[in-house]
């Protein structure tokens, strides 16, 4: 696990040693324990590395036999041992035991055919001298980050966009005519960024860069193939055997290994999967020091149970509130999920302990564990029984009554999957975001935005369409993106066991009814933890991560601290502050919540005086 950054070398009068070494330093947080550099005519690299395999080898960046090829890589390859053999049989001279050394000696053999092979997270850059070409590539799932930017003849890559921060061509700018889709879904959903030029590599994506083109393609796509044949049981059966094989390969590593535990399914199931293969793991959990929305009791009885260490920290509202500025400066863009939160201090308090810790991101989505998913469930069976017309016509009646009990069902049954979707005005819907924005901004609805993915998968039922939907985007620019995040700022790896090739591949073969049915989630992989897990474990309902963040803002300390954001600089050159503190003093006098619209705007406000205000960390040291 490490980080990585580079440029092409190609800006008139710069010291590019020096401005690479500068841009590695940004990262450093990825990567403690060494800092290796390649620098010639064409190309400048930089990677930080985390030693977790091969500790002695295995530094970057790495070279081919024959010097040509170079590479540096982020991630970890759980297969790297079989493709090793497999490319020694084939005439490869390996010079370490790394699973850096597989690709690039697998890109060799195979060229962007090796992407299909890898089992793992991974994001990379492979500069080839002779062919002046740099080939860069993206986990299927877009566990590992990676970013580029362009803009003229320059071109800088890595890990996390702060490290362009040190290149003197790099200029920064907000994408304005981005917040309102920032304001309805937390993040962008697609490869755009909120800097200009700056573009994400999209999950299961690669690039190829020369001085006369620049290319980038998907090489892997979700597609579901439910398979009708096997019941429920034989079901959990797979899930059992091909989830307890993937444990075991995260499990592969020359340190330990820890894991988060939370009081649901998904990560108690990953420990007890990395318990009974006979690891001693232990485990880590965080909560809140106002008992109530705190679950580490739930995560310290099951470890006791299981008979597993339980390492806990509790945060408080200070913590909360002073951990802002330092975790939109990792998270890069902003970021208003108030879990990072609570996930940043879990990470800190595990890397006291561990360099490695696992993790249940992924099994929601691949196994269809949100509550919008029961609501999709019952929405597209009324849309199956309902003829298209008629659904019109009680959706435009239901609209045009009052609040009644079942007007929300009725409006909604008359649209089209992507125009319910519930990510697009996850905070803001179209009509409301626009009154808070100082610029009037206009462009398609976040539906509309969304509307290309639903496209693609149109003939699957709602709730798979909903799952590929949020595959894409909720998981990859959410979930993942803070998991890798809080984790890296603490340097510490953290590994997604659902997240794995075998495992995606099942899942996506399971029915739909085995996935979602009669108000339960995750029907399959809870018949498979069930045979594991207590009852009030495997059986919990989802919660995420409860925060009293609603509760705080009603505080004078933290309303006042909210307030100075709202009626600061930053809030007069983007927002209506007038309306900022409507919303924040509607919120105080308990009328209304209104918690996750204002995290929206202080979030902001918090990154971009990280990022574009007079302090230190904002500035280019080049």
């Amino acid at each position: 696990m490490c980080g990585f950054t580079g440029f092409i070398n190609n800006t008139p009068g710069i010291d590019a040693q020096r401005v690479i070494e500068l841009m590695g330093d940004r990262i450093r947080h990825r990567g403690p324990d060494d800092a290796t550099y390649y620098v010639d005519d064409d190309v400048a690299l930089a990677h930080r590395r985390l030693s977790i395999i091969d500790l002695e080898g295995g530094r970057q960046p790495m070279f081919n036999e024959d010097g040509n090829l170079v590479i540096v890589f982020n991630g970890e390859i759980y297969n790297y041992q079989e493709l090793r053999e497999e490319l020694v049989a084939a005439g490869h001279v390996f010079a370490t035991h790394s699973d850096t050394e597989t690709i690039l000696h697998g890109f060799e053999q195979w060229g962007r055919g090796v992407l299909d092979r890898l089992r793992g997270m991974f994001a990379f850059a492979i500069w080839d001298k002779r062919e002046k070409k740099l080939f860069g590539a993206r986990d299927i799932f877009g566990i590992k980050p990676y970013y580029y930017y362009r803009a003229g003849s320059t071109f800088l890559f890595g890990s996390e966009i702060k490290s362009f921060l040190d290149h003197p061509a790099f200029k920064k700018s907000v994408v304005r005519e981005r917040i309102p889709d920032y304001l309805s879904y937390e993040y962008l959903p697609d490869n755009k960024t909120l800097f200009r030029d700056v573009f994400k590599l999209m999950p299961g994506s690669w690039f190829e860069w020369t001085a006369d083109s620049f290319v980038t393609e998907r090489y892997y796509d979700y597609t579901f193939k439910p398979d009708e044949s096997l019941t429920l049981e034989q079901w959990a059966d797979r899930i059992e055997d091909v989830f307890t094989k993937s444990v075991d390969a995260h499990m592969i590593a020359d340190v330990e290994v820890g894991g988060f535990l939370s009081s649901g399914v998904d990560s108690s199931y990953a420990v007890e999967r990395a318990y009974s293969a006979g690891t001693n793991i232990r485990t880590f959990s965080v909560g809140y020091e106002e008992e109530q929305y705190s679950e580490l009791s739930y995560a310290q009885s099951f470890s006791e149970e299981l008979g597993v260490e339980n390492i806990a920290n509790k945060i408080s509202a200070d913590d909360f509130f002073d951990a802002m500025p330092d975790i939109q400066y990792y998270m890069d863009e902003p970021l208003p999920n108030p879990a990072e939160n609570p996930l940043y201090f879990l990470a800190e308090n595990a890397a006291k302990h561990v360099k490695v810790v696992l993790s249940g991101e992924g099994a929601d989505e691949l196994f269809g564990g949100y509550p919008n998913y029961l609501a999709e469930d019952h929405l597209g069976r009324y849309c199956e029984r309902v003829p298209r017309g008629v659904r019109k016509v009680a959706g435009a009646v239901a609209g045009a009554l009052p609040a009644v009990k079942g007007k929300h069902f009725l409006t909604h049954g008359a649209m089209e999957p992507w125009e319910r979707f519930s990510r697009a005005d996850y905070v803001f819907e179209n009509e409301d975001r626009q009154q808070y924005l100082r610029d009037k901004i206009t462009g398609p609805t976040p539906q509309e935005g969304s509307k290309p993915y639903f496209d693609h998968v149109a003939g699957l039922d709602a709730v798979s369409q909903l799952q590929y939907v949020d595959m894409q985007t909720w998981m990859a620019f959410d979930i993942l993106l803070k998991a890798d995040r809080m984790s890296m700022a603490h340097s510490l790896e953290l590994r997604v066991p659902f997240l794995d090739r075998e495992v995606l591949e099942l899942a996506l073969t399971i029915p739909a009814r085995y996935r979602v049915a009669n108000d339960e989630s995750k029907v399959a992989l809870r018949r498979a933890a069930a045979r594991h897990l207590p009852e009030r474990v495997y059986n919990k309902e989802k919660l995420g991560f409860p925060s009293p963040l609603a509760v705080w803002l009603r505080d004078d300390k933290f309303y006042n601290r909210v307030k100075d954001a709202f009626e600061g600089p930053v809030a007069q050159e983007f927002f209506v502050p007038e309306k900022l503190m409507e919303l924040l003093d509607e919120h105080k006098s308990g009328r209304v919540s209104n918690m996750q619209k204002i995290w929206s705007f202080y979030t902001f406000i918090v990154w971009y005086e990280e990022f574009f205000g007079e302090g230190e960390r904002a500035q280019c040291r080049a």
